[in-house]
């Protein structure tokens, strides 16, 4: 037997993309290719959910929403009634027990769950960002960051860069090597948006002291050397005030601590 044509209208005030995914996974537990979706996103007034309501009508359809705001809600399942299309509120109910669990009116604000999301991703691609620009690695396209750590090995540049991710910068970090130029990409990069990390010498000494210990290091060697450790930090203070660099002790900050007087210093750019 041929199967008959059934039609599902899609209907929500943001993408439809909840409501797509809920329907389409429903759908996988009837065994029939004949269902056409229509979607109609950005739903946002009544005379919008009169005419879907009609044309649903003419198809003898089905109709699934994801409306927040009531009234609109409301007119759906007036429509629906009044055209004896039927209506499936995806959201309704959830949103109802919600309210009743935790004794606050939802907010009725279309489109948040489509902001959270793009905040999700905007957030991966920060991390990712942070990643492939750890100790100065891809520095020709250093220009595009948001902010840019310096400073010597141990300075907790690495850590930061990742937690300025996770809040929603692009951030890379470049090493200060002792004796050493900067890279030249560093100058193309805006000054405000370049932050040299310093830490006392007795303080670095004892970070690098672990480090040192699981490579087997001599104890003269430079890396951990006490007068060696202090030229370091000397030479890495001079290029940040040279170059008149947002300047940040992180001796005695965690790495919440530091990224937070990071932000404040350099504020959140939007960057295109």
């Amino acid at each position: 037997m041929a199967q008959k044509e059934r039609h599902v209208f899609i209907v929500s005030d943001s993408t439809g993309s909840t409501c797509e995914i809920v329907v389409k996974a429903a759908l996988t537990q009837f065994k029939t290719t004949d269902v056409y979706l229509h979607k109609h996103p950005n739903v946002r007034n009544v005379e919008d959910i009169i005419r879907i309501a009609e044309e649903a009508q003419k198809h003898r359809g089905v109709i699934a929403f994801t409306l927040v705001v009531p009234e609109l809600r409301k007119k759906i399942l007036e429509e629906g009634l009044k055209r004896a299309v039927p209506t499936i509120d995806i959201l309704g109910p959830v949103l109802s027990r919600l309210q009743d669990l935790l004794e606050i009116s939802p907010m009725a604000i279309p489109g948040l769950f489509k902001h959270l999301d793009e905040e999700y991703y905007k957030r991966i691609e920060c991390i990712d960002y942070a990643v492939k620009h750890d100790d100065g690695r891809n520095i020709r396209d250093i220009k595009d960051a948001d902010v840019v750590l310096v400073g010597v090995s141990r300075a907790s540049k690495t850590p930061i860069s990742i937690y300025l991710a996770y809040r929603g910068y692009k951030t890379a970090n470049v090493p200060v090597i002792y004796g050493m130029p900067l890279p030249r990409e560093l100058d193309d990069v805006e000054k405000s948006r370049v932050v040299g990390l310093t830490v006392e010498p007795y303080r670095l000494r004892l970070i690098r002291l672990s480090r040192a210990e699981k490579l087997k290091m001599p104890e003269n060697d430079p890396y951990i050397e006490m007068n060696s450790l202090m030229n370091e930090v000397s030479y890495a203070l001079r290029i940040f005030k040279a170059r008149g660099w947002h300047i940040v002790d992180v001796t005695s900050k965690s790495i919440e601590e530091a990224a937070t007087t990071i932000m404040e210093l350099v504020g959140k750019k939007q960057r295109k």
